[in-house]
């Protein structure tokens, strides 16, 4: 999405929100004009909230911390799959130095979603022994049960670990019939050409309600599919077989 595309997303979507959440499975710190993305929601007052799987907060860091972020999401489960072993200790320590030079001014949440893996507790434990070691917390610590924000490693900086889902997917049987949602409750997403859906897991627009960029969101939202699915959360029913196949509702 080109900033002046962004910019025309912002002036619609503002009357109805203070928050802006950077991502939709992309990796945002990849887009080579962030920085004038990020000035572009400062400056129509948005709330920002950025997740990354942290691969370039090295890089990335200095522009980062020059900016006003609400909250900066790691995705720390990520390196696991997608960076060889050998280099797990560097990419960590990278990641809990970002973590500690953010804090001043923002939320930082270092995710573990893979913990019903049994194949990443290796990873896992070496995760947690740099974060005891990091903060200088005891051991103990990070087995105490906690809320939705998850567990308080120091000011504004939280570790939530969370067993990993099922993403929707349409080539799967359906599995839950019952269940509700954030999608259209108190969030949609806007892919980078416009197209606006429920939630941030449906990338490929499988649940398609319209396009930003020539409709006012409005009227997008006030359409009879996005009324069925949002009704059908309401009273915890899956209108869309998508939806369906979606593993997120265990973890919400």
């Amino acid at each position: 999405m080109s900033p002046e595309e962004f910019r025309l997303v912002v002036d619609k979507i503002r009357p109805f929100t203070n928050y802006i959440y950077l991502h939709v499975l992309g990796e945002p710190l990849l887009h080579t004009q962030l920085d004038e993305i990020l000035t572009i929601a400062e400056s129509a007052g948005l709330q920002i909230n950025i997740t990354t799987n942290g691969g370039l907060l090295e890089r990335k860091s200095e522009l980062l911390l020059k900016h006003n972020i609400r909250q900066i999401n790691i995705s720390l489960h990520d390196a696991e799959e997608n960076i060889a072993p050998e280099k797990w200790n560097t990419y960590l320590e990278t990641a809990l130095q970002f973590a500690t030079n953010a804090a001043p001014k923002s939320y930082v949440s270092l995710r573990l979603w893979n913990s019903s893996i049994k194949t990443s507790n290796d990873f896992n434990m070496l995760c947690l022994n740099k974060i005891v070691a990091k903060f200088k917390l005891s051991a103990d610590i990070l087995n105490e049960q906690t809320n939705g924000n998850g567990q308080k490693l120091s000011e504004h900086i939280f570790l939530h670990s969370a067993p990993r889902f099922d993403w929707p997917n349409n080539s799967k049987a359906k599995i839950y019939s019952e269940k509700t949602c954030y999608g259209l409750r108190d969030h949609i997403a806007i892919l980078s050409d416009g197209q606006v859906i429920p939630c941030c897991l449906d990338a490929d627009a499988n649940l398609l309600l319209g396009n930003i960029f020539n409709e006012n969101l409005i009227d997008i939202l006030d359409r009879k599919r996005a009324k069925d699915i949002k009704k059908g959360f309401e009273q915890h029913k899956v209108v869309e077989p998508f939806c369906a196949t979606c593993g997120f509702i265990k973890s919400i």
